[in-house]
Protein backbone atom coordinates (compact mmCIF):
# COMPACT_ATOMS: atom_id res chain seq x y z
CA UNK A 1 0.00 0.00 0.00
CA UNK A 2 2.85 2.03 0.63
CA UNK A 3 4.39 2.35 -2.80
CA UNK A 4 1.34 3.08 -4.68
CA UNK A 5 1.56 6.53 -4.89
CA UNK A 6 5.37 6.43 -6.13
CA UNK A 7 4.31 3.69 -8.28
CA UNK A 8 1.88 5.39 -9.85
CA UNK A 9 4.27 8.80 -10.12
CA UNK A 10 6.78 6.65 -11.94
CA UNK A 11 4.91 5.08 -14.90
CA UNK A 12 3.13 8.44 -15.34
CA UNK A 13 5.99 10.57 -14.86
CA UNK A 14 6.42 13.38 -18.11
CA UNK A 15 3.24 12.62 -19.62
CA UNK A 16 1.36 15.75 -20.90
CA UNK A 17 -2.35 16.14 -20.40
CA UNK A 18 -3.19 15.58 -23.95
CA UNK A 19 -1.90 11.58 -23.01
CA UNK A 20 -3.06 11.62 -19.79
CA UNK A 21 -6.70 12.54 -21.62
CA UNK A 22 -6.31 10.11 -24.76
CA UNK A 23 -9.08 7.03 -24.91
CA UNK A 24 -7.71 4.13 -26.74
CA UNK A 25 -11.26 3.04 -27.84
CA UNK A 26 -15.02 3.57 -26.25
CA UNK A 27 -14.40 0.68 -23.68
CA UNK A 28 -11.07 1.98 -22.08
CA UNK A 29 -10.58 4.58 -19.51
CA UNK A 30 -8.49 7.83 -19.81
CA UNK A 31 -5.16 7.39 -17.83
CA UNK A 32 -6.06 10.63 -16.37
CA UNK A 33 -9.58 9.07 -15.81
CA UNK A 34 -7.87 5.56 -13.97
CA UNK A 35 -5.27 7.63 -11.93
CA UNK A 36 -8.36 9.77 -10.81
CA UNK A 37 -10.08 6.84 -9.95
CA UNK A 38 -7.36 5.08 -7.71
CA UNK A 39 -6.44 8.26 -6.27
CA UNK A 40 -10.22 8.55 -5.06
CA UNK A 41 -10.78 5.41 -3.75
CA UNK A 42 -7.02 5.00 -2.20
CA UNK A 43 -8.56 8.16 -0.35
CA UNK A 44 -11.56 7.15 0.68
CA UNK A 45 -10.11 3.50 1.73
CA UNK A 46 -7.49 5.58 4.06
CA UNK A 47 -10.40 7.56 5.60
CA UNK A 48 -12.50 3.88 6.54
CA UNK A 49 -9.57 2.57 8.09
CA UNK A 50 -8.59 5.48 10.21
CA UNK A 51 -12.64 5.95 11.59
CA UNK A 52 -12.42 1.99 12.45
CA UNK A 53 -9.74 2.40 14.24
CA UNK A 54 -9.70 5.85 16.14
CA UNK A 55 -13.70 6.11 15.94
CA UNK A 56 -14.43 2.79 16.02
CA UNK A 57 -16.87 2.69 13.30
CA UNK A 58 -17.97 -1.13 12.81
CA UNK A 59 -19.96 -1.00 9.66
CA UNK A 60 -19.49 0.55 6.13
CA UNK A 61 -19.75 0.13 2.76
CA UNK A 62 -15.72 -1.43 2.18
CA UNK A 63 -16.38 -2.85 -1.50
CA UNK A 64 -18.09 0.57 -2.39
CA UNK A 65 -15.21 2.27 -0.66
CA UNK A 66 -12.21 0.19 -2.32
CA UNK A 67 -13.63 0.40 -5.81
CA UNK A 68 -16.19 3.51 -6.37
CA UNK A 69 -17.40 4.50 -9.70
CA UNK A 70 -15.06 4.98 -12.55
CA UNK A 71 -16.66 8.08 -13.96
CA UNK A 72 -13.57 11.04 -12.11
CA UNK A 73 -11.15 12.32 -14.55
CA UNK A 74 -8.03 14.02 -13.07
CA UNK A 75 -9.35 17.76 -11.46
CA UNK A 76 -6.68 19.29 -10.79
CA UNK A 77 -3.11 18.92 -11.69
CA UNK A 78 -1.25 15.17 -11.64
CA UNK A 79 1.23 16.06 -9.75
CA UNK A 80 -0.32 18.12 -6.73
CA UNK A 81 -2.82 15.15 -6.64
CA UNK A 82 -0.32 12.56 -6.30
CA UNK A 83 1.76 15.05 -3.55
CA UNK A 84 -1.97 15.01 -2.04
CA UNK A 85 -2.27 11.69 -2.09
CA UNK A 86 0.96 10.43 -1.21
CA UNK A 87 0.63 12.40 2.32
CA UNK A 88 -2.19 10.63 3.15
CA UNK A 89 -1.21 7.23 2.44
CA UNK A 90 1.98 7.64 4.38
CA UNK A 91 -0.50 8.47 7.39
CA UNK A 92 -2.32 5.93 7.10
CA UNK A 93 0.64 3.52 6.31
CA UNK A 94 2.54 4.86 9.92
CA UNK A 95 -1.12 3.75 11.25
CA UNK A 96 -1.11 0.27 10.06
CA UNK A 97 2.86 -0.17 11.94
CA UNK A 98 1.16 0.49 15.44
CA UNK A 99 -1.40 -2.01 14.95
CA UNK A 100 -1.19 -5.41 17.10
CA UNK A 101 -2.90 -8.64 16.22
CA UNK A 102 -5.80 -7.53 18.24
CA UNK A 103 -6.15 -4.60 15.67
CA UNK A 104 -5.92 -6.45 12.19
CA UNK A 105 -8.23 -9.01 13.46
CA UNK A 106 -10.77 -6.04 14.17
CA UNK A 107 -14.33 -6.99 12.03
CA UNK A 108 -16.11 -3.95 9.89
CA UNK A 109 -19.60 -5.08 8.61
CA UNK A 110 -20.54 -4.39 4.80
CA UNK A 111 -23.99 -4.58 4.44
CA UNK A 112 -23.43 -6.38 0.95
CA UNK A 113 -20.52 -8.04 1.37
CA UNK A 114 -20.67 -9.91 4.98
CA UNK A 115 -17.64 -9.15 7.55
CA UNK A 116 -14.35 -8.44 7.02
CA UNK A 117 -11.10 -8.27 9.35
CA UNK A 118 -8.90 -5.29 8.90
CA UNK A 119 -6.02 -6.93 7.26
CA UNK A 120 -8.55 -8.63 4.98
CA UNK A 121 -9.92 -5.09 3.98
CA UNK A 122 -6.28 -3.91 3.73
CA UNK A 123 -5.64 -7.40 1.28
CA UNK A 124 -8.40 -6.29 -0.85
CA UNK A 125 -7.15 -2.53 -0.82
CA UNK A 126 -3.90 -3.86 -2.09
CA UNK A 127 -5.63 -6.37 -5.43
CA UNK A 128 -7.48 -3.58 -6.16
CA UNK A 129 -4.68 -0.96 -6.00
CA UNK A 130 -2.10 -3.57 -7.71
CA UNK A 131 -4.72 -4.52 -10.36
CA UNK A 132 -5.26 -0.83 -11.68
CA UNK A 133 -0.95 -0.30 -11.57
CA UNK A 134 -0.87 -2.98 -14.16
CA UNK A 135 -3.65 -1.32 -16.32
CA UNK A 136 -1.90 2.23 -15.95
CA UNK A 137 1.52 0.40 -17.19
CA UNK A 138 -0.25 -1.24 -19.99
CA UNK A 139 -2.03 1.94 -21.13
CA UNK A 140 1.35 3.93 -20.92
CA UNK A 141 2.71 1.53 -23.12
CA UNK A 142 0.13 1.68 -25.48
CA UNK A 143 0.26 5.11 -26.03
CA UNK A 144 0.74 6.47 -29.27
CA UNK A 145 3.93 8.75 -29.93
CA UNK A 146 4.09 12.35 -29.83
CA UNK A 147 3.78 14.02 -33.10
CA UNK A 148 5.43 17.34 -33.63
CA UNK A 149 3.24 18.78 -36.29
CA UNK A 150 5.13 21.93 -36.49
CA UNK A 151 3.40 25.31 -35.84
CA UNK A 152 -0.06 26.24 -36.44
CA UNK A 153 -0.50 27.91 -40.47
CA UNK A 154 -2.59 30.85 -40.38
CA UNK A 155 -5.17 28.75 -42.56
CA UNK A 156 -5.39 25.85 -39.83
CA UNK A 157 -6.56 28.41 -36.92
CA UNK A 158 -10.21 29.48 -36.50
CA UNK A 159 -11.16 33.09 -36.23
Amino acid sequence: MSSVPERIGDLVYGLDEARLRYRHGPAFPTLGGLIGHLLESGSKVDGLLRHVHLDGMAAADVRATIDPSHDHELDRPLQEALEDFARVRRRTVDLLHGWGKTEWERTITDPRGGTFTLLEVCRLVTRHEMAHIAQIRNLTALLPDPEDLGPLQPQDMTP
